[in-house]
């Protein structure tokens, strides 16, 4: 990656206790290391979650619905539970719409056995709706109890890395390819009549 991205990195739990922040510190650190990237964080524990039309979420939410906006390409950090993804996690997508478009989104999972891949399964389903492009790749952290030593460091990292920067390949290059697409207007094109077939058209 030879240009600037912006990547927003969404944490997913609000339970007390919960392994998120771990899991969340071992990304942002792996992806300071990269120079090119420009990180912000999005941490669902900072947002008040009665009702969309509580007045002390709003102005915190518009914030952060602007650091969606700004963001080329996201990063969901996310457990799994009862087979899914945290409310809270859902409460941030559906508190923001078109923010999400047009922009690729990556998975770091955790939990027991599965890893949190069904979570994720269930988060592409909602990316797709949203219109979003979602990695092929995720990072899965199984077992994720055992992973991490007493000072909160993964004990071997060498897979997740393996795997996220496979991830971060994939979303560095979709993420340039729509951020060019949507400078460019070609993600509404026309259609235009041409013989007997239709032609798409970007202003």
């Amino acid at each position: 990656m030879t240009q600037t991205l912006r990547i927003a990195i969404v944490m997913g739990s609000i339970r007390d206790g919960r392994l998120c922040p771990a899991v969340t510190d071992w990304l942002m650190t792996e992806l300071g290391q990269f120079r090119e990237l420009e990180l912000s964080l999005i941490d669902p524990a900072d947002i008040p979650m009665q009702t969309f039309a509580d007045p002390l979420a709003k102005p915190i939410l518009e914030g952060m619905r602007r650091e969606l906006a700004a963001a080329d390409a996201f990063i969901l950090v996310t457990p799994e539970y009862n087979h899914s993804y945290p409310a809270a996690l859902k409460f941030i997508i559906d508190s923001a719409y078109e923010e999400w478009q047009t922009k690729p989104v990556g998975f770091v999972s955790y939990g027991g056995v599965s890893g949190g891949i069904r979570a994720v399964e269930h988060l592409r389903q909602v990316f797709a709706e949203l219109q979003s492009v979602s990695m092929r790749d995720a990072v899965s952290l199984a077992n994720v109890w055992e992973l991490f030593d007493e000072q909160g460091q993964l004990i071997d990292p060498r897979r997740p890395q393996r795997t996220l920067h496979k991830m971060l390949e994939q979303l560095g290059w979709w993420a340039v390819a729509l951020r060019n697409a949507r400078a460019a207007d070609c993600l509404t094109p026309r259609l235009s009549p041409k013989g007997a077939g239709l032609r798409l058209s970007c202003t």
